[in-house]
């Protein structure tokens, strides 16, 4: 039995807007087999807004294209893209419209929303409509928020000057087999049950066979990759998704002349050992141990 989906930039038709001018395509759900990930992509008009909730779930987001405010016990935050943020379970918050176009931002749910307890959300009072104003990630006070830019996946461009906040782990890039990693939301950000992060292939990047002891997402961003999920192959580029289940053995390559990036989210949370393993390694020993 193999515990993946793919789901094409056209597979699954947008739906209409509610009645406050938002709409949500869920593309990783409770319908798919998931435990651990709701997955899926959010509009609003500039006129639209969602009331105030809570959910018994830890919900991260990533600006994908517009402007959106986002109104929380502590102030009124007026997002854009490339900004991204943690909403930890039971903090209640609302969303408004913003600027003269649709804002639409990719949203992480972790643990995967229940439809059998009302997707795990519940109506609170309305929070005050104060005045928005722009994350600054400089400022210590930013405790949930975070901002990327694409640039900033250039291992030659990480220097002090080049950064906005103090160049630390906290800014660091994991780079290796032609690939590139920045991590956005995690614990380090407050995040419990999941994480969220951008992946950047060059043309030679390459990640062999591994599975993993949690789910992951992959949104397509940028460029082309050809993914391998239990044997299967599919060619994925811009607005293509796919979800590997716990145990489901994948792989990418870049599949272009160009690079290819993605947002990925994993959850739970990956161990402190053993987050990955790797067919080549055990197909190693057991071949070691056979001759």
């Amino acid at each position: 039995m193999t515990r993946h989906l793919v789901r094409r930039a056209t597979d699954v038709p947008e739906p209409p807007y509610d009645e406050l001018g938002h709409r949500r395509r869920t593309l990783v759900g409770e319908d798919d087999g998931s435990v651990h990930t709701g997955f899926g992509l959010c509009e609003i008009r500039p006129d639209g807004r969602v009331a105030a909730h809570v959910h018994s779930y830890e919900e991260s987001f990533h600006v994908l294209d517009g402007t959106v405010i986002l109104d929380v016990p502590e102030g009124s935050h007026l997002l854009a893209e490339g900004d991204y943020g943690l909403l930890p379970t039971g903090v209640p918050h609302a969303w408004r419209g913003a600027g003269d176009t649709v804002g639409r931002w990719a949203d992480m749910l972790a643990p995967v929303p229940r439809a059998r307890y009302g997707h795990d959300t519940q109506a609170v009072p309305a929070l005050p409509e104060r005045d928005p104003v722009r994350i600054d990630v400089r400022d210590p006070r930013t405790r949930s928020f975070g901002h990327f830019e694409p640039a900033r996946m250039d291992p030659g461009k990480q220097s002090q000057e080049l950064l906005a906040v103090s160049a630390s782990m906290r800014t660091a890039l994991l780079v290796y087999s032609g690939i590139t990693v920045k991590t956005m939301v995690d614990s380090d950000l407050g995040a419990v049950a999941s994480t969220m992060f951008m992946v950047r292939y060059a043309p030679d990047g390459v990640a062999g066979p591994h599975d993993h002891p949690f789910e992951e997402t992959y949104l397509i961003l940028e460029g082309v990759t050809d993914a391998t999920f239990d044997g299967e192959r599919y060619r994925l580029g811009p607005g293509d998704l796919a979800w590997a289940g716990v145990g489901c053995v994948h792989g990418f390559v870049n599949a272009g002349d160009g690079p290819v990036r993605w947002l990925e989210t994993q959850a739970p949370q990956p161990p402190p050992r053993h987050s990955y393993r790797f067919t080549r390694d055990w197909e190693y020993l057991r071949e070691a141990l056979d001759s």
